[in-house]
């Protein structure tokens, strides 16, 4: 079963006809609430949709019992948030069944281990949409938001997301630091910023572990970093104290508004959207 109520959207219309998503976002979003209910409907990309609901009904074995998200992820976390964490698009048995950016996988365990110790997270776990994770001063999202093929999105489907990136970027006013999880994560962080103004330095710094690059114009700092797949972790090319490091780095560029290690974390619910 999909848990989608996209399903109906185009129901009876020809795969060859050209979906009426992204739609051009002509006012701007005055909450999260509004833009994640117009995002999570988007069948802009025919290849991106099918693949999604193929693996929401297909499943994974060890997860046929469950009901898989089957649609495009929201971003995660807190409005007022001055870190902004950039993966690359949610994993076809991760995110995509449970319905939450880097919730269901390993790479979000090591995700959300880093962001407890760091201060940002109540939890150092993330099993599904409804287990009390919140985040403090740190939201997360990506620029492709449906599950790609062999975790590939086309050119054609990067661009087709950006307006949603956009859309989220003008409603974060507060980000001072962005963690870019991998290569991917940071060249889609440098256009989408640079059309808010806020211009790469020439020439732009290669990607690599740990390099800072600032940006133009007022923008935030973006914090390269591998992205925590399993190709990363278990070869040893990044460890828990690297991706510790940048996290700390965050904490350092975030400033006061940002928790320390150990304190006290808020009895509030969370801070910001979720997926119902």
């Amino acid at each position: 079963m999909i848990v989608s109520r996209a399903t109906a959207f185009i129901a009876g219309t020809s795969p060859n006809r050209r979906p009426r998503y992204p739609r051009r976002v002509g006012a701007p979003y005055r909450s999260l609430d509004k833009l994640n209910a117009d995002l999570v409907e988007c069948r802009s990309c025919p290849r991106l949709v099918h693949w999604r609901e193929q693996v929401a009904r297909e499943k994974r074995a060890a997860f046929r019992d469950e009901d898989y998200w089957g649609r495009p992820l929201p971003g995660f976390g807190d409005p007022e948030a001055r870190l902004l964490v950039l993966g690359l698009a949610p994993a076809a048995h991760g995110g995509n069944r449970t319905g939450r950016m880097f919730t269901g996988d390993r790479s979000g365990d090591w995700l959300y281990r880093a962001l407890h110790r760091a201060g940002f997270a109540n939890q150092p776990t993330s099993k599904d949409r409804r287990d009390g994770l919140r985040l403090e001063g740190a939201y997360i999202t990506a620029p492709v938001r449906c599950a790609p093929p062999a975790n590939k999105p086309t050119a054609e489907e990067r661009d087709n997301c950006a307006l949603w990136l956009d859309a989220e970027l003008s409603l974060l006013a507060n980000i001072g630091a962005v963690i870019c999880l991998g290569q991917f994560a940071y060249q889609q962080a440098v256009r989408a910023f640079g059309r808010r103004g806020h211009a790469a330095p020439k020439p732009r710094p290669r990607f690599g572990h740990a390099v800072e690059v600032p940006l133009g114009n007022g923008g935030p700092v973006l914090l390269l970093s591998y992205h925590p797949s399993q190709q990363n972790t278990f070869t040893g090319k990044l460890t828990e104290g690297m991706l510790d490091a940048v996290f700390a780095r965050a904490r350092e560029i975030g400033g006061s508004s940002v928790r320390g290690p150990g304190s006290p974390y808020p009895s509030e619910s969370s801070r910001g959207p979720r997926p119902s």
